[in-house]
């Protein structure tokens, strides 16, 4: 005798009993829903549409092959004249415009100091002008220390002549000269030659 089951038996995955298995999310070897595919699938295009947005909103160089340079000339100033030719009817003159561009001034071309910070050694004719500077003194309480030496080796031969001030001090300068300075206020030149 054979017994046939009246019911029908649903399409899909079936258990060791015959019955249909209800398909539920997260089930080992169950499809992907489409809702999925579609989150990943438009989060893709989301991205990709950021990207082309941020590469057709840059300077265009990639595409002309054309890069904006990096410096850019500096407008020229320019002088406007205005003048009035002579009537015998003021109201009725006609006005002239003409520009014209301006000539920059001269700079005077940078050389040694002649004014320079009370710490640090420095070259005399090169970093700093030969003459006789002053300072105001220490810039502390521990007083300024000046040295003239031959050469820049730091042997106490090289030394020609140094001091330490508790107030304000001179010193002359000559061509050739190293000089050094330490806890000094700034030195200003006195007497240009």
């Amino acid at each position: 005798m054979t017994f046939q089951n009246p019911t029908p038996q649903p399409d899909g995955p079936q258990n060791a009993f015959g019955l249909g298995t209800p398909a539920g999310p997260g089930q080992p070897g169950q499809p992907a829903r489409p809702r999925r595919r579609w989150l990943k699938y438009g989060a893709v295009a989301l991205v990709s549409l950021f990207i082309g947005v941020g590469i057709g909103a840059s300077d265009g160089s990639a595409e002309t092959g054309k890069g904006t340079p990096e410096t850019k000339a500096a407008p020229r100033p320019t002088v406007t004249v205005t003048k009035t030719a002579a009537a015998a009817d003021p109201e009725s003159a006609p006005t002239v415009t003409k520009t014209v561009a301006a000539k920059p001034k001269k700079t005077k071309e940078a050389g040694p100091a002649i004014t320079f910070s009370g710490e640090g050694e420095y070259v005399v004719g090169e970093d700093i002008k030969a003459g006789s500077y002053k300072t105001s003194g220490p810039d502390g309480e521990f007083g300024c220390y000046w040295e003239r030496a031959k050469n820049a080796s730091g042997e106490f031969g090289a030394i020609i002549a140094n001091n330490n001030l508790e107030g304000p001090g001179r010193v002359t300068l000559n061509s050739g000269e190293y000089f050094k300075t330490n806890r000094c206020q700034e030195w200003k030149k006195v007497g240009y030659r």
